[in-house]
């Protein structure tokens, strides 16, 4: 699965639950938006969250682990994050 078929399934998730979870965007970075993708490649997913959850959060990671058939590792994206990841995130997200 490589990286335009990873961002259409973000893009049909975003749609199916923006409402439930207040997603105002989602994307990739890492090896799935340098389309470095290997067979065992995690998917690093960023989220940007109306009002962020950390049982949402679970629940996002694992609904789009069942989906991607994958390991997720799910940011969410805020203004006060670690400045080293949110600059590589701002450098290389592509979002659905």
């Amino acid at each position: 699965m490589g990286k335009k078929e990873i961002i259409s399934i973000l893009r049909d998730y975003k749609h199916e639950f923006a409402d439930r979870y207040g997603i105002l965007a989602i994307g990739v970075f890492g090896s799935v938006a340098r389309d470095e993708v290997g067979e065992n490649s995690d998917v690093d997913v960023v989220v940007r969250i109306s009002q962020p959850d950390l049982f949402m959060l679970v629940g996002i990671k694992n609904e789009l682990e069942e989906r991607l058939h994958r390991p997720v590792d799910i940011v969410t994206y805020r203004e006060n994050m670690n400045q080293f990841l949110k600059n590589r995130i701002d450098g290389e997200a592509v979002y659905a």
